[in-house]
This record gives structure tokens, sequence and C-alpha cells, in this order.
């Protein structure tokens, strides 16, 4: 998703608009107005409608209403998320947020449950609320005056589609709901990672087929973006799952390169020195550790090739790493698991975090030296190895064709 912004909170729960949403309001609310008259005659048949054709297709109605009409339906779409978020809740997965962007509405949140009996539940809230908010929408359009043609128009249309909302959704295109709820029942039976690859792999079918029914003329863009957004998410989803399930009780240590492979530099070195050694080493990033006395090398900062360029190739040899390096390091300690490890990289898009210890003795200007019983490592601990994306993706590939990695760590935690 691109940036977006909070507009508000409801139960807590903050409601943000991503900025693709403030361009397809617009456009719905167009397509609406367009066809409005079209539409109005089918409501009237539909459900007996009395509306007047002429009054909501005169002068600017059809854009105001047809705005009104694509806001309800985007409040449609927040209660829908609601759904999803409040039952959530109820078993104790907090929610991050609630944004409204290009397909409609998200829920974010910071776990996934994997009871099937959860999910379930959790996906179905989502359609259960957007049938009783076409039913309220009904309602009201029942007992709104005839004379009221604009009114009756947005409360009939928001009726159908928020029925029509939850029906789509339940498809079984996994990630959607009816793909949720479908992983659910394949939980049942099966390990969740692979009632996951099997709902994903329904799911990419269901987004094929979607995709190929969106080009036929007249070409549908809204339905084939859906259809790429299902295909990408279903994969990235399965992809994820299954690599928390393989890397479970793993942890950094188990798949690290260890500090006594890797190439540091030291702080006094001249970035001349630096230069030469990446250029015969290959390598565009070191670790700067000094020693720490007992063998180790403690982590004082990182330097890179960007940093090294700073300096005047004349004036290099007057320069030393410590001047150019950098202490905002991305850290990670040997215990935590893999996963957590994926996901720093993620969030700081980045493609290796260096591992270290807590040694209670920080050397970087600045820095307490008193370290609290659960702090996070930082510049001035001793390095103990490296992670990579690389290492990582190594890892995956070992344990998916044998599961090697996993036996390896449960065999170093009997010894």
């Amino acid at each position: 998703m691109m940036k977006s912004f909070r507009i508000g909170s409801l139960f807590g729960i903050p409601i943000k608009l991503d900025i693709t949403f403030l361009l397809v309001l617009p456009f719905f609310a167009y397509v609406i107005g367009l066809q409005i008259g079209t539409v109005a005659e089918l409501l009237n048949v539909m459900m007996g409608a009395d509306i007047d054709i002429g009054y909501v297709t005169a002068g600017w109605n059809p854009w105001i209403f047809g705005l009104a009409a694509a806001l309800g339906l985007f409040v449609g779409v927040i209660f829908h998320e609601l759904g999803h978020s409040l039952t959530a809740q109820r078993y104790g997965f907090p929610i991050e947020s609630i944004t409204l962007w290009l397909f409609g509405g998200v829920a974010a949140f910071s776990e996934m449950p994997e009871d099937w009996r959860q999910e379930f539940a959790i996906a179905i809230a989502g359609p259960i609320v957007s049938v009783l908010v076409g039913i309220a929408s009904f309602g009201l359009f029942y007992v709104t005056p005839s004379s009221m043609d604009g009114t009756q128009f947005v409360l009939a249309y928001l009726a159908i589609l928020n029925i029509a909302l939850a029906v789509f959704n339940m498809l079984p295109a996994f990630p959607m709901d009816g793909g949720r709820v479908l992983r659910a029942f394949l939980a049942r039976t099966r390990p969740y990672a692979k009632a996951t690859q099997q709902a994903a792999s329904i799911g990419k079918l269901f987004a094929v087929l979607m995709g190929l029914f969106a080009l036929l003329p007249p070409i549908n863009i809204i339905l084939l973006g859906v259809a790429f957004f299902v295909y990408i998410a279903a994969s990235s989803e399965a992809q994820q799952v299954t690599m928390k399930a393989a890397f479970q009780d793993v942890t950094v240590s188990d798949i690290m390169t260890p500090a006594n492979d890797l190439h540091t530099v030291t702080p006094d070195a001249s970035v001349a020195q630096l230069i030469q050694r990446m250029f015969s080493e290959r390598h565009t990033g070191y670790p700067v550790v000094e020693s720490n006395g007992s063998g180790g090398g403690q982590l004082v900062g990182l330097v890179t090739l960007e940093d090294a360029r700073e300096i005047q190739p004349v004036e290099r040899d007057a320069h030393t790493v410590e001047e150019i390096m950098t202490t905002d390091l991305k850290t990670i300690s040997a215990e935590s698991d893999a996963m957590t490890a994926i996901e720093q990289m993620h969030e700081n898009g980045i493609g290796r975090l260096l591992v270290v210890e807590r040694n209670g003795h920080g050397t970087v200007p600045g820095q307490d030296t008193d370290v609290p019983p659960g702090s996070e490592p930082r510049a001035g601990d001793d390095l103990v190895g490296l992670i990579s994306r690389s290492d990582i993706m190594t890892a995956f590939d070992i344990v998916q064709k044998s599961g090697a990695v996993g036996a390896a760590a449960q065999a170093q935690r009997a010894d």
C-alpha cells in the first residue's frame, strides 16, 4: 500500500485513509452518477421503488447522489472490517488499524489466529456485518418517503451493494473472507501451513479466473486489479506461513554466519585501507569491531562504500573508519527466533542484521553503561555473527527439502 493518514478511530481502532482511496472515491462517484438512470430503473423493478428517473438524472443530481452512494459504500466497508476486527479482539488479537484503500478496506492484524474455529469466526464476521448493513439500508429505504427520490436511490443502491459485497467476499479466493473460511475448514484435519498452501492454490486459481473474466469486453479494470491483488496476496501469505512453520524453534544462532567467518574492520583503520580491502575482498560493507580482550570483537559501528565515498581520495589516508562509520545499527540477538529476524529485515527494508550479545559495557560515546534486563542489543556489544536474506533463504530451501535445519536445531538444544 501507499502512504496513509489517520482520520479517526472506532472502538479504539485507528481508521486510516490510503492515498489511493482519494483517487478511487471520485471514480466510483463518477461511475455511479454515469449509470444512475439505468440503475434507478433496475431498483424500481427489483425493489418496488418509485424513484423519479427524471429527477435523479437532472443537473448535478447524478454526481451528488453518486458521491453519496460511494461514501455510503465505503462506510459499509468500514463496518465490514469492524466485524472482523471486533471479533479478533474478542479472541485477544490486537488490531493495528483499519485502512480504506484502492480495493476497499483492510484490517491490519498484529497476529493471525491459527486455531481454525477462531479464524472461521473472524472471517465470517465481515460478510455477516455486510448483510446486516444491507438489511438496515433496505429498512431505511422502506420507511423513506417516496418524495425523497435521491435518498431512496442511495439507500436501495447500498442495500443491494452490501449484500453483493458479502457474497463476493465469500468466494473461496484466499486471502478473501471465503478463502479464510476455506482455510479454517481445511485446518480442521491438516497442519495449518498445509491448509494455507492448499487454500492459497485455490485462491490463485480463482484470481486467474477473475482476471480472465475481467478481460472480457468491456474490460473491468477494478476486477482485474482485485484479481492481481488476490494472486499476489495469496502467494505472499502462503510463503510467510510456510516460513513460519519451517522456522519453528529455529533461532538466529542456528542459521547466522558466525563472527569468526565475517570480514570486519577496526575503527582505527584508515579509509584508504578500507577502500583497498573492499576492492580485494569484493565487499561493500563491514561491521566495525574492536577487540574486547577475550578474543572476541566488540561492535562499535558499520561502515559502507557510501560512507567511504564521502572522503576525497587524497584525504583518505588521513581519515579513519571511526570518523565515517554509523552507529545507528540494526541488530538482533542470537537467541531471537528466525522469524523475528525476517520481520525486522522486512520492516526496515534491509538485507542483513548484525547479531550481537549484550555485554553491559557500551563503548559508543553518549551511551549509558547500565544495561537493563531484556533491553535490545546496541552498538558497543559483542558481535557474534550476521544473518542475511541469503542465509534465511538457503536455510528455508533446506528445510523445505529435508527438514535438516529444524532437526539440527533440536539436536543442538538436546546437547
